[in-house]
């Protein structure tokens, strides 16, 4: 089978502000089969810019528990540059994530495009803040 195309988000809590909403959304996407966590980070940055990170072997037992449903396929495959990244991106005094997903729904996209001996040219997303302002202005000229 061939694998579905990869992507990967970061994103971060300011004033470390993580209280688990996210992980019933994350859990709904990886069990209706939309998509498959391949590998997840977090790291947390203290006021002094003294960075933590943490895989999930790492995390306090009912936070482990909560992520293991949407974890189970994790592979391992951000690298020390990846976790340099996300630090990176960290403000002091906030917290992140990398999440490393593959988009499991395309997969027979994805072969079908191999198949057909297709090239891929470009790709990308458009951020949601960018998406919603161009519906809006598509629905006014409408």
């Amino acid at each position: 089978m061939t694998l579905g195309p990869v992507e990967y988000l970061i994103f971060s809590f300011p004033g470390n502000q993580f209280r688990g909403e996210i992980i019933p959304a994350l859990q709904e996407v990886v069990e209706n089969g939309t998509i498959r966590v391949i590998d997840i980070i977090l790291a947390t940055k203290d006021a002094d810019g003294n960075v933590t990170v943490k895989e999930i072997s790492d995390l306090d037992a009912e936070t482990a528990q909560a992520l293991a449903p949407v974890v189970a396929d994790v592979t391992g495959m951000l690298t020390e540059e990846d976790i340099a990244e996300l630090s990176d991106t960290l403000e002091p005094n906030s917290s992140g994530a990398l999440l490393l997903f593959e988009h499991v729904w395309a997969q027979k996209l994805a072969e079908a495009l191999v198949n057909a001996d297709a090239v891929l040219v470009d790709g990308g997303l458009i951020p949601r803040d960018v998406a919603e302002e161009a519906a809006a202005f598509a629905a006014v000229a409408a």
